[in-house]
């Protein structure tokens, strides 16, 4: 166990490095592009876009909370973590599944890729905090799994700004207010939108679409569920 627990301590150590890295030139070039992009929309879409976004992570996130099972109750952190990995394995082969269907669909089942998997992640990220010990009934916790997804999907300078709000979160979750509508959903959806462009653009491309549906998500899930376990391993290593 005590060897264990000195190879996460250095795994932590290595990701708390790269989350607050700042942007490399390419990195901040290509975030310059994309708020340039964003400028040139229309705020009534963005502004459907943020409460499209908003609403259908607020109804995932109720239902997910009557759906994960209680936290776990053991003192093993090996346990616990044999626990998260296996789920990060069924819901990273159930996305890359519906990715490859969905991609092979054409337009219409490739657009809804994105609410499945959207709803995938966050019941994976329920499902994780659960598995560490952590409560998701409170609404705080809720928040911190929010800030796991953007830790994951965002870019570099957004990442780095989260990750500084997550530390010594027992602290900071006390200043916070009871209320979700006061996060920051435009921020959430840009980036969210912004770092799936691309990739999930390719899904849309007939005959391409499968393959390419099957390999981003698999990576988008293990990228979250990774991400997840430092998140939660920086709470409770502390």
């Amino acid at each position: 166990m005590q060897d264990y627990l000195q190879k996460i301590d250095k795994e932590l150590w290595h990701w708390q490095q790269k989350m607050q890295q700042r942007p490399g030139f390419f990195n901040a070039l290509s975030k310059r592009l994309q708020v340039k992009v964003n400028s040139w929309i229309p705020e009534k879409i963005h502004q459907a876009i943020t409460s499209t976004i908003k609403q259908m992570i607020r109804g995932v996130l109720f239902g997910a909370r009557h759906t994960t099972s209680a936290p776990l109750q053991t003192d093993s952190l090996w346990v616990r973590e044999m626990a998260v990995r296996e789920r990060i394995e069924f819901y990273r082969n159930t996305a890359a599944v519906e990715g490859g269907v969905t991609g092979a669909g054409g337009l219409l089942l490739g657009l809804a890729d994105f609410p499945i998997l959207l709803g995938l992640k966050i019941k994976l990220l329920f499902e994780i905090a659960s598995l560490y010990g952590f409560d998701v009934n409170d609404y705080k916790e809720r928040v911190y799994l929010l800030h796991i997804f953007e830790l994951a999907f965002s870019s570099h300078e957004h990442r780095r700004n989260v990750y500084l709000k997550m530390v010594d979160w027992a602290e900071k979750s006390r200043q916070m207010p009871d209320d979700i509508h006061l996060f920051d959903w435009r921020s959430f959806q840009q980036e969210y939108r912004d770092y799936l462009d691309i990739a999930k653009m390719a899904q849309l491309i007939p005959v391409i679409g499968a393959p390419v549906g099957i390999v981003v998500n698999y990576r988008l899930v293990r990228k979250l569920g990774l991400t997840a376990m430092n998140a939660y391993r920086m709470r409770i290593l502390k």
